[in-house]
């Protein structure tokens, strides 16, 4: 059973501040919509973004929470908006990892973002993480895969629309890719940020290999404020953060309390690869940062290569690791993401 719960916390706020923006003004007008439903408008800098909550029964007694935000709420006979849904990684869960707010700091919600450029943009938390019940098991790429294929039927019926975008980012770009493949029917067109491929040559999946043991036996890992400052440090970019980040995250975050589940780090220590570029049939947009531990350049243009849809774009950007969108340049990965995702359809030849 699906249920919505209340917009008890429906959060109405002004969408795009000071440099956030900047990151897509005067992109709209020089594209040529795909279809109405596709194609995203430029909503007004002052439009109230609208939110609510949504729960998606994965079965066994595990209820999973979504999270939504569009600019106005949804209305019926309106035409649906283009859905973005963001698929987060190891360590934080969702609303920490796209809909954050650092006190005192300029935007770092891509979701408030992304609702400001016209997409009706969802999150969830997966099994084990943040607001969603646990299953017990280590939330490895296989579950999250599950997650989504029962987090997809809430989101295409509340929003109207046949199939969405979707965004990963580290190992959530492995459980989009790996969803990709599973349902290419449901999936417009793929972002993948910060994704691992077969992880050769990355110093942060060896460190990983050399304790998969401790992953292996068990289903959950300590997650505190040191390790979420390492996040931000291991890459040997801590410039490129501000650290005041890492302290909302974790205020956020320890409210769950202090571990996460082991699945994905296991999954990249010792599984990879999980995702076979021959089998994502979407247009896909692959974006890293330059200083980013967790893949090499050889390792994603390698999947890359594979890639059948014409429709592709690699992306390397400058002066960012990681977690690109806690950097101090997350507007770089929001533009790309942006462009990518409101580009017209090629003309066949």
């Amino acid at each position: 059973m699906i249920r919505q719960q209340p917009d008890h916390a429906v959060a109405r706020r002004t969408v795009l501040k000071g440099a956030g923006l900047g990151v897509g003004a005067g992109l709209v007008s020089g594209m040529a919509p795909k279809t109405q439903a596709q194609t995203a408008p430029a909503p007004a800098a002052d439009a109230s973004i609208w939110s609510s909550e949504y729960w998606a029964d994965k079965g066994a007694g595990v209820r999973l929470n979504l999270w939504r935000k569009r600019v106005g709420a949804p209305t019926v006979g309106q035409p649906p908006l283009p859905v973005l849904f963001l698929v987060h990684g190891s360590s934080n869960s969702a609303r920490s990892s796209y809909d954050l707010s650092v006190p005192g700091k300029d935007e770092y919600s891509m979701m408030n973002v992304m609702a400001g450029y016209g997409f009706d943009v969802w999150t969830m938390d997966h099994d084990g993480y943040g607001r969603s019940g646990s299953s017990g098991n280590n939330s490895d790429i296989a579950s999250g895969v599950e997650d989504l294929k029962a987090a997809l039927p809430v989101v295409l019926k509340e929003s109207g629309q046949p199939k969405v975008h979707m965004y990963g980012t580290s190992s959530g770009a492995i459980r989009a890719g790996a969803y990709a493949q599973a349902a290419p029917e449901r999936v417009d067109r793929l972002v993948l940020s910060a994704f691992t491929y077969k992880g050769t040559g990355s110093p942060e999946i060896a460190r990983r290999l050399a304790v998969a043991d401790r992953y292996r036996n068990n289903p959950r890992r300590t997650r505190d404020l040191k390790m979420i400052r390492s996040i931000f440090t291991r890459d040997g970019l801590a410039s490129g953060y501000d650290m005041a980040v890492a302290d909302a995250i974790a205020a956020d975050e320890l409210q769950f309390g202090d571990q996460v589940p082991t699945g994905t780090y296991y999954d990249m220590a010792v599984n990879l690869p999980l995702v076979d570029p021959k089998k994502v049939m979407a247009p896909v947009l692959m974006v890293r940062g330059s200083h980013d531990g967790n893949s090499t350049n050889e390792d994603l243009l390698d999947f890359y290569a594979q890639l059948p849809n014409g429709d592709r774009q690699f992306v390397i950007l400058p002066h960012t690791a990681h977690s690109l969108g806690y950097g101090n340049n997350r507007h770089l990965p929001w533009y790309a993401t942006r462009n990518f995702l409101a580009a017209p359809s090629a003309v066949a030849s």
